[in-house]
């Protein structure tokens, strides 16, 4: 009877902690509830069911206040982690004081990611694959499909690509590529800095492909990649097969080329493959940091195949590039306002590359949305000291005094004279109004480097630009030109 009595108690003990393990759960996943509504509003709906809507919750270690948070794949994990980890450990933190570290990981019951074998549509088994190298079709996998987003960011679209002057040559020539007519050209060629869009247009070309050719077999990859995916294939005895798998698809697009430099069998096999999808009518895409010329221990053969195409240059942004970068991303804020004099802030300081002045609007508004706080030029100073001090480069008056003189053709000694000549005082008005636009100067700092002239005159001559620009063609490509002189 005691027996009995002590398994009665242990069963109800054991009840008792199973409840309280339930409500932790309960607890966590209302939480959970909360923080994603709040997500949703923030990111917008695509944004949110794409990424934060796959997350599931793990478990929750009291002792060390780490919280596991797990998604379906190394691609959405790592995904996720750059770009939201920030936001979701803070939300977390203010739900639950004692949340000190959210950890982001694929979920440990989770399959990993399985290549496509389009020969025969069977699926192999692909041990530590990555999204950096992805078949996409469609209609291989008999009436389910296979989802043809896999492997291509479903942002990253022709009409979200924002053009200007430094990268309309490269945007048609990418829309060209994946129209339904088949191009002038084979392989297209995309060369830009990190950060300016190279990326962005390869992803575009895949989906506007598959829209326009439903059934293609697409393939997605990083030249690194491509180099362990051979040499896997070499070491397993596989390289028919990885051989025959490359050359069944449509469309290729291999991301930063320049690192398959130096790697001779990793360089043959990649020449081969272009010359039997050019035989057979099929694109190419590839891009990289630098011309095909500049790339240095690459075998002459493969470089005249990526150079026999066309090479389209994205060039840096300029400020009206930027701008208009910054304006097509407020949309997504709303009703968050972004102040004017912050997306000028922003486009004038954040130059070296789209990927990080776009960065660093979204770690701005997200501060703001976070704490409550309203998007100002004094938070954006305060906020995002490291990537404005990266950006900073030092324009002086004496710089921009010089460059404005050879544009107008006037001696330099004119931004000091007190002539009044028309041809002379718009010039000089015109460097003043620069120098406050592109110096951190005061208005009586300027007036000193103009021949001593009052601050009064440079606030006149400030105001007069700003207006002329507004109202008067000529002048505002004027100071367009200058300010792309200035900032290149």
């Amino acid at each position: 009877m005691a027996n009995a009595n002590g398994k009665a108690t242990a069963k109800l003990e054991e009840a008792d902690a199973m409840s309280a393990e339930e409500m932790e759960a309960v607890n966590l996943a209302a939480d959970w509830a909360d923080i994603s509504t709040g997500l949703r509003k923030d990111l917008g709906h695509q944004l949110h069911s794409q990424w934060i809507k796959p997350i599931q919750l793990g478990g929750f270690c009291k002792q060390t206040g780490t919280l596991d948070l797990y998604l379906p794949s190394e691609f959405y994990a790592n995904w996720v982690q750059d770009r939201f980890a920030d936001r979701l450990s803070l939300a977390w933190k203010i739900a639950r004081s004692e949340v000190r570290t959210v950890r982001i990981q694929v979920h440990p019951g989770r399959r990993k990611l399985q290549d496509l074998d389009l020969n025969d549509g069977r699926r192999a088994a692909n041990d530590g694959a990555d999204t950096s190298m992805i078949a996409v079709s469609a209609g291989t996998m008999g009436d389910a499909g296979f989802t043809s987003s896999v492997g291509l960011d479903p942002t990253l679209t022709f009409a979200a690509f924002v053009t200007g002057e430094a990268n309309i040559l490269a945007c048609n020539a990418a829309q060209r590529m994946a129209a339904t007519e088949q191009p002038q050209f084979s392989p297209l060629y995309i060369k830009g800095a990190t950060g300016q869009g190279k990326t962005h247009l390869l992803h575009a070309i895949g989906h506007a492909y598959l829209n326009a050719h439903p059934r293609a077999r697409i393939f997605y990859c990083s030249a690194e990649r491509f180099m362990v995916e051979f040499v896997q294939a070499l070491k397993s005895g596989k390289t028919l097969e990885f051989k025959a798998r490359l050359r069944g698809f449509d469309l290729l697009l291999v991301d930063d080329i320049q690192f398959i430099i130096g790697k001779a069998s990793a360089q043959e096999e990649l020449l081969y493959t272009i010359d039997a999808l050019l035989a057979e009518g099929k694109r190419l895409v590839f891009a990289a940091d630098r011309a095909p010329q500049a790339l240095d221990g690459v075998e002459p053969r493969l470089l005249s195949r990526l150079s026999m195409g066309l090479v389209a240059d994205i060039q840096a942004a300029d400020i009206e590039l930027r701008r208009k970068v910054l304006e097509s991303k407020l949309t997504r804020f709303a009703p968050l306002s972004v102040p004017e004099d912050v997306i000028d802030f922003l486009a004038r300081t954040i130059t070296r590359n789209i990927r990080e002045l776009v960065g660093g609007l979204n770690k701005l508004v997200a501060y703001a949305q976070l704490t409550g706080q309203e998007v100002s030029l004094s938070l954006a100073e305060e906020q995002l000291t490291d990537i404005l001090s990266a950006n900073r480069r030092r324009i002086t008056i004496d710089e921009i005094q010089r460059t404005v003189c050879q544009f107008y053709r006037i001696d330099r000694s004119e931004m000091s004279s007190k002539r009044r000549a028309r041809a002379v005082v718009r010039p000089r008005q015109v460097a003043m109004y620069l120098s406050k636009v592109l110096t951190p100067r005061s208005y009586p700092e300027i007036g000193r480097k103009f021949g001593g002239r009052d601050h009064s005159t440079v606030i006149h001559a400030v105001r007069l630009i700003e207006d002329l620009r507004q109202r008067d063609a000529d002048m505002d490509g004027d100071v367009r030109s200058l300010l792309r002189q200035l900032e290149s």
